[in-house]
């Protein structure tokens, strides 16, 4: 792919031919590209309507009035906003039509009432699907991006009336019977689907997919999930409930229930926005969305009925407009419309609507059970996938395979980063969670006083086994306060005194020490192509975002850079926060004035190569850089200002050091997996069904090797790892250099292959060097001992950005602006407490 300013994507330097050649199956499907050109046409509602659903709605009705007499027969595919798309033309250039619609979701109260809408549709230019084809056939370097996006918006267009549509992703409870999730949230399962261009033809990927969304219940059963108990029972006193409602710590819905009471903020933010159906009206199905809960109990709700201000109850209006009873009348109200003139529902006459999904956090609960739901084996999956009766293809790929991990038992790590007394130096000391910030700071303080001024080497804090937001706490205050390296425990597993949990531990603490768990054999005889034979860095980065539902909190970037030359095993890490939802890292390369030194450099490229420098007395001469969380919609915008990034430190260190780059994208949400050929054949998978990461091969010299040292510091054992199974053709880019690469064994459901792209290589790796370094870097994870499924510098850019997010003030997320410093869109973001230097030189994100 080529930009507007010349910028182009590598391309592919040829295929991987190191190790065995075998065959394993994608959900990729070969679709067909029409012979036909397709016809575009803008679409204009007036008036204007913001809802992809609603205007799908108007042109729904549109084609239902008029596809005889007007549109020629045509079947179109719109995209929800401006666009529409046929197979031929119509018989018009530009034509406006009028349409009329019940407004079922006024969520006022009002009556419902038909709405007109105007609908002008005028021929906009012809899809021209030539140039796609061409591209697919190595003819033409650019992608036809445009043409990718036609046809897929003309193949969800059928998916889009008959489900619900999330993302590229389509939900149903009747694809699959719906789980409950508990707190009244159930699982849908659902498709993925995506054209993409690929070396054996337009491909369609399809995955199985799953989700969580609000079970349709009555409102009452929804509360009573909420809370756990049950909703209608008899009322308090009202000498009790006064008590209640002064007790109440939070500006709540006054409930006479006291478990409803203490836990009304839940129900208010579980039903704010909640769509629901009234059911006391026979066959009018009225539909709301709630607003609030009200302050009182139904029984003392009066409202207006005329200009007058006469007054009356809602349970006596109920009763008189409708023949409702209101049986549970010391249950809240629920609000819909808005605030200033609310109207009332009785929330047993309320049930929530089918299909809305739940896009809050999940508790650790709900996330078990879903994964419970999700978890397949491979055959399971892959018959799912099949029965969905799409396009029929099996697609041959290159691929290599063994068990990934591997054991501590009577072994040791390569280096040990401290020798530790086996007596602590503080006898063990108790605190109340809320009393975290002071039992820190007196421990510390009582340590330096005891050891004379030494520091405290290491801290270890034994958690409550649900410790809420107690972990964050402890990490914030170590490592940006008082300079402590900290390992936390849950009592859960220390009281069970497992050998393999207790060697998990002992990993993290030996590189939280400056320690090395695992090196590459070739690393220390110098065998790693273009590694080896010069200085070579390591990058990995990613960004992490708040959460859905969270508009203001900032990003969170993190950038990590090996230490160690050839070994490539040790990484500092650096992180920042930017502007919310910003891609982009602002802070790799930064310029700023100051009033007493003038310009001032820095970043967080810049400070890891000046480090690098001081960890191994070299400047580095060749960067390798491994980029996480990125969109296919984004690659160029993130190389373009990313690599600029990148040469600008370097520049800055030194007039004309500009060491080459290679810049590799790594992504692991997508949806391709990849299936042994054979179910039967044992051989050629792991135990739980999945296609091995890696093989064995007898000839060493092929293989990097990973090592692990014994007690007296001598070779005990070399573990051969080659390529895991790699598959660089048929399903990946007709040009460009990618591949997938199943480096790990799976432990339970289907294995997700990394997805790696190289958007830009100085280094000029052949396909057998960049995959082989990818994958055996995977054996080097310190946290743990397998071989993980992405390159670890990625992982541990992530790990870093996601301890970040606790240095955050609590209030950070409501409020995030400051005069610190600014995102690119102009808003002001707080900068993170700085990281002290004695946790950032080791790899405290462990």
């Amino acid at each position: 792919m080529a930009g507007s300013k010349g910028l182009s994507f590598c391309r592919r330097p040829g295929f991987g031919t190191v190790g065995a050649r075998c065959v394993v199956k994608a959900n990729h499907f070969l679709a067909e590209i029409p012979d036909k050109d397709l016809t575009q046409y803008d679409v204009k509602i007036t008036p204007e309507v913001t809802s992809r659903c609603v205007n799908r709605a108007i042109i729904a009705e549109l084609v239902r009035l008029y596809r005889e007499s007007d549109l020629g027969m045509r079947l179109p595919a719109y995209d929800g906003r401006k666009s529409l798309y046929t197979a031929g033309a119509l018989p018009f250039d530009a034509r406006e039509f009028v349409v009329r619609l019940t407004d079922e979701d006024s969520g006022t109260g009002v009556p419902p009432r038909e709405r007109e809408y105007r609908v002008v549709i005028k021929f906009a230019a012809r899809a021209d699907l030539h140039h796609l084809r061409q591209f697919i056939a190595g003819r033409q370097a650019d992608a036809p991006q445009e043409a990718v996006q036609v046809l897929d918006i003309v193949l969800r267009e059928l998916a889009s009336q008959r489900y619900v549509a999330i993302g590229r992703s389509f939900y149903s409870p009747d694809i699959r019977r719906p789980q409950r999730l508990g707190d009244g949230l159930q699982s849908w399962c659902g498709f993925y689907q995506s054209l993409r261009p690929t070396q054996m033809g337009l491909s369609l990927n399809i995955d199985m997919s799953s989700t969580a969304f609000i079970e349709a219940l009555p409102v009452i059963d929804f509360v009573a999930q909420i809370l756990g108990k049950d909703v209608m029972s008899r009322p308090l006193s009202d000498a009790n409930r006064i008590k209640l409602v002064r007790s109440c710590p939070f500006d709540c819905a006054v409930l006479p229930n006291e478990a409803i009471c203490l836990n009304a903020k839940q129900i208010k933010k579980a039903l704010r926005g909640v769509k629901v159906e009234v059911t006391h009206r026979e066959n009018v199905r009225r539909k709301y969305r709630i607003s609030g809960v009200t302050a009182q109990p139904t029984h003392e709700l009066i409202f207006p009925i005329d200009d007058q201000m006469n007054m009356k109850s809602v349970v006596e209006y109920f009763k008189e407009m409708y023949g409702f009873t209101i049986q549970q009348s010391h249950l809240p109200c629920l609000m819909v419309g808005n605030q200033k003139k609310a109207n009332y529902l009785p929330m047993e006459a309320c049930k929530i609507v089918e299909g809305q999904r739940y896009t809050k956090r999940l508790n650790e609960k709900q996330i078990t059970s879903l994964l419970k739901v999700t978890c397949q084996r491979p055959r399971e999956k892959e018959m799912d996938i099949l029965q969905l009766k799409y396009h029929d293809a099996g697609k041959e790929k290159e691929c290599l395979p063994q068990v990934g991990q591997w054991n501590m038992v009577n072994k040791k790590v390569i280096n040990g980063g401290k020798e530790f007394n086996s007596e602590p130096v503080l006898p063990i000391y108790s605190a109340r969670p809320d009393q975290v910030a002071k039992a820190l700071k007196h421990v510390y303080n009582v340590a330096l006083h005891k050891l004379k001024g030494k520091e405290l080497e290491l801290l270890l804090a034994i958690l409550p086994d649900n410790n809420g937001a107690l972990y964050g706490d402890i990490k914030r205050i170590c490592e940006t306060d008082l300079g402590l390296i900290s390992q936390c425990c849950l009592t859960k597993h220390v009281f069970k005194i497992s050998k393999q949990y207790l060697a998990n531990v002992s990993l993290k603490i030996n590189v939280k020490m400056g320690g090395r768990n695992t090196v590459l054999v070739d690393a220390l005889s110098w065998r790693i192509p273009l590694v080896s034979d010069i200085p070579t860095i390591i990058f990995g980065a990613d960004v992490t975002h708040p959460e859905t539902g969270e508009d203001s909190s900032p990003s969170i970037a993190a950038v990590v850079a090996s230490q160690d030359w050839p070994e490539v095993t040790k990484y500092a890490g650096l992180v920042c926060a930017q502007a919310h939802r910003q891609e982009l890292i602002q802070d790799l390369y930064k310029t700023w004035h100051d009033p007493q030194r003038g310009t001032v450099t820095g970043g967080m490229v810049r400070e890891l190569l000046i480090s690098f420098r001081k960890a191994t007395g070299q400047k580095p001469q060749r960067i390798i850089f491994y980029r996480d969380g990125v969109s296919e919609g984004q690659f160029y915008q993130v190389l373009l200002y990313e690599l600029d990034a990148i040469r600008k430190a370097c520049a800055s260190l030194e007039p004309n050091y500009q060491p080459p780059v290679t810049f590799v994208v790594v992504q692991k949400r997508h949806h391709t997996r990849l299936f042994a050929n054979n179910h039967k054949d044992r051989s050629s998978m792991d135990k739980s069904g999945n296609i091995l990461p890696a093989t064995i091969n007898t000839d060493w010299r092929e293989n990097y090797f990973f090592m692990i040292c014994v007690q007296n510091h001598s070779l005990l054992k070399l573990l051969k790892h080659n390529l895991g199974t790699v598959v660089d053709s048929k399903i990946c880019h007709p040009t460009e250099f990618d591949f997938y690469l199943c480096s790990h064994a799976g432990i339970q459901g289907t294995s997700r292959p990394a997805h790696y792209h190289v958007l830009w290589d100085e280094n000029n790796f052949s396909a057998d060097e960049m995959q082989t370094l990818t994958n055996n870097l995977c054996y080097t994870y310190a946290r743990c001992t397998r071989s993980v499924s992405v390159v670890p510098p990625a992982y541990y850019a992530h790990l870093a950005a996601f301890r970040a997010r606790f240095y955050m003030e609590p209030e950070l997320s409501e409020n995030h602006t400051s005069k610190s410093s600014s995102g690119t869109n102009g808003t002001s973001v707080k900068p993170l407490p700085a990281v002290k230097e004695k946790v950032k030189r080791v790899m405290f994100y462990c």
